[in-house]
């Protein structure tokens, strides 16, 4: 269930892509089915070791090549990377999560080489703003690390202006689970067992795993008005220097490096994780 429109973000085989805040992993199971290598970074260990366990298995059962995919433990406003390491860069559902979402994008435009392209997905502010007036235990505080904020696409345009990105298209994207968290909001967020939310799980997971007909049209023809996600995707100009101060060893700038970065693959191949100094 991807968010991201590869074909928007441009992505060609070979480059290198850091899936920011990657969760399950599933934007950098989509990069690397496509041909190009991929690092998926987040703050939580755990994830980050299913992560690795998913690509072995899918190594295994030959649903990738050579590609590699490599995990590393790091924070999106400190990232411990190279300046101008990463041809293309998702950011999928966190800068709303975060306080100093500035501080977030501008190391995320520092990493991003010149004329690379980041995409930024947060909750569309139509169907998030319902589900913050239907329930306090949505968002934070109730929420530890929860939503702090709500982007209008004016306001998230005009961030990653702030952070020398130039923004271009957008789309929305999961018309279907807008009303999923509208009435888990409406029954309470943390109500899992009620049996209309599992029912309409039940819906979603046959939507993403059969994609039927049916399901495809009523989602392309609601997805204007009622998107779950926003999807914003910005250049970062070819003549804008990166700032900030060199990342650790083995972590170098461009596809010429990527020897570099092998060594430090094999150098952290024992625990499947780069952890910042």
């Amino acid at each position: 269930m991807d968010t991201v429109d590869y074909r928007l973000l441009g992505l060609a085989p070979g480059e290198l892509v850091l899936d920011v805040g990657c969760g399950s992993g599933r934007h950098a199971y989509g990069v690397v089915r496509r041909g190009s290598d991929a690092v998926a970074c987040d703050l939580g260990r755990h994830e980050l070791v299913e992560v690795r366990r998913t690509v072995t298995a899918m190594r295994a059962a030959g649903e990738i090549g050579g590609e590699t995919l490599e995990c590393a433990a790091g924070d999106a406003r400190r990232l411990p990377f190279a300046d101008g390491t990463f041809d293309r860069i998702i950011a999928a559902e966190i800068l709303e999560h975060v306080a100093d979402d500035a501080a977030a994008l501008a190391d995320l435009a520092r990493v991003l080489r010149p004329g690379g392209v980041l995409a930024v997905t947060v909750p569309s502010w139509g169907p998030e703003k319902l589900c913050w007036l239907l329930s306090e235990e949505y968002h934070a505080p109730a929420v530890p690390d929860g939503h702090v904020r709500i982007y209008t696409l004016r306001r998230l345009r005009a961030r990653l202006a702030a952070a020398g990105l130039a923004p271009r298209c957008h789309h929305r994207a999961h018309a279907l689970h807008s009303p999923y968290w509208w009435l888990r909001c409406a029954v309470g967020p943390h109500n899992d067992g009620h049996r209309l939310v599992r029912v309409y799980h039940r819906l979603l997971t046959w939507e993403i795993e059969r994609r039927p007909w049916v399901a495809r049209v009523v989602e392309r023809t609601l997805r204007p008005l009622i998107g779950k996600s926003v999807v914003l995707y910005a250049v970062k100009s070819p003549t804008c220097a990166s700032r900030g101060a060199a990342a650790p060893a083995g972590w170098r700038g461009g596809r010429a490096d990527r020897r570099a970065q092998s060594a430090a693959r094999e150098h952290h191949a024992e625990s499947g994780l780069r952890v910042p100094a």
